[in-house]
């Protein structure tokens, strides 16, 4: 479960540049929901993950995941609670180390052993099963160098590692925004699969509006720091691309009355 109450972030506050970033915001998620946050360029949506992540400092307000105040914890001691991936497929693995070194990594990241052991008969076989999840084949190539795959498929690894410490909440940052649509969809697919077979309590930030509708539980839209639209239930079921980019038309039409 996540749940944000009234976070408000302010950058440059008393200058000319003053940014409101986070406006009041309330959120919350139950355990094992789908949530899809969307919302235009600068409506808060970096600010509210860095915000849960740890790396952005709220003003006031709390963040409280599985009803414990995190609010107060650094980056890493919340890391051990939640996993994210980032935009960029670059980011999340080692280039030249192999699709199994790159697991082990994630291994021992979460891992609070002293004695950690290497690449054995036990790890190789759950790299295999946790990898096949994905249907994209990378568990028959452990040995592969992670810079020999596709943006999909590092991708896709980088999931697979984020979420291997079994977090309380993933966090997805626009996770397909920098591939090609047919690879996007390759990789949304796998997130599907991931989150479904670990119920994993999850927030997606995305501008693919098709995205927002095909996957999901709740689509929840940002504006100015605040959640403008929430839509559930039968109405996210029944929902089009051309409702949601109608919402970012009436959001617009305001702006251009109040000017």
């Amino acid at each position: 479960m996540l749940e944000i109450q009234s976070a408000r972030k302010v950058f440059y506050k008393g200058q000319a540049d003053e940014k409101i970033a986070l406006d009041g915001l309330n959120l919350s998620l139950k355990t094992g929901e789908f949530g899809v946050v969307i919302g235009s360029n600068g409506a808060g949506k970096s600010s509210m993950l860095n915000a849960i992540s740890g790396s952005l400092v709220l003003d006031s307000g709390k963040v409280l995941i599985n009803g414990d105040d995190v609010t107060p914890m650094p980056v890493h001691k919340r890391a051990a609670r939640l996993a994210r991936v980032f935009q960029d497929p670059m980011r999340g693995t080692a280039a030249s180390m192999t699709v199994a070194e790159n697991m082990l990594l994630a291994d021992l990241r979460a891992s609070k052993r002293t004695l950690r052991p290497g690449l054995n008969a036990t790890r190789l076989a759950s790299y295999k099963e946790r990898l096949a999840v994905l249907g994209l084949g990378l568990e028959n190539r452990l040995n592969t160098k992670v810079e020999l795959l596709s943006g999909g498929q590092r991708q896709s690894l980088s999931l697979i590692m984020a979420v291997g410490g079994s977090p309380e909440l993933l966090l997805l940052d626009e996770h397909t925004a920098a591939l090609d649509p047919r690879t996007a969809d390759i990789v949304m697919q796998a997130t599907i699969r991931t989150v479904e077979a670990l119920k994993l309590t999850t927030l997606m930030v995305t501008h693919n509006m098709q995205h927002a509708v095909d996957f999901g539980d709740r689509v929840i839209m940002l504006d100015a720091g605040k959640m403008r639209l929430e839509i559930a239930g039968e109405e996210k079921a029944n929902v089009t691309v051309t409702d949601l980019i109608g919402h970012f038309s009436v959001k617009t039409d305001r702006m251009l009355l109040a000017s």
